[in-house]
């Protein structure tokens, strides 16, 4: 895979990530949410907006008063309509949610 606008090939920045995904309404909104430290990359509490997300990383934060858990399927290469969107994460129930 090539690298696109700078990113390491397989990766890229995960407020890019959530913002190009449509989870956040603004990038500076995504920063925010991982520089508070109120999101886990795959179980590790992530306090900066440039660690690097890949496909099959889980991000797990507290949104609106509820867990959300989201597998990541593909990195985008932009940031599309919201169908495109949804194809690039899959909800995952809570594990204590059953």
């Amino acid at each position: 895979m090539a690298e696109a606008g700078g990113e390491a090939a397989g990766r890229l920045r995960l407020d890019k990530f959530l913002w190009f995904a449509r989870v956040v309404k603004t990038r500076s909104a995504a920063q925010a949410l991982a520089e508070q430290g109120r999101l886990r990359l795959n179980g590790r509490v992530i306090d900066r907006s440039h660690a690097p997300v890949g496909v099959g990383d889980v991000l797990s934060f507290a949104v609106h008063g509820k867990v959300r858990v989201l597998r990541v399927e593909a990195l985008p290469l932009r940031r599309g309509p919201p169908a495109e969107a949804r194809a690039l994460y899959t909800d995952m129930p809570e594990a204590g949610a059953a």
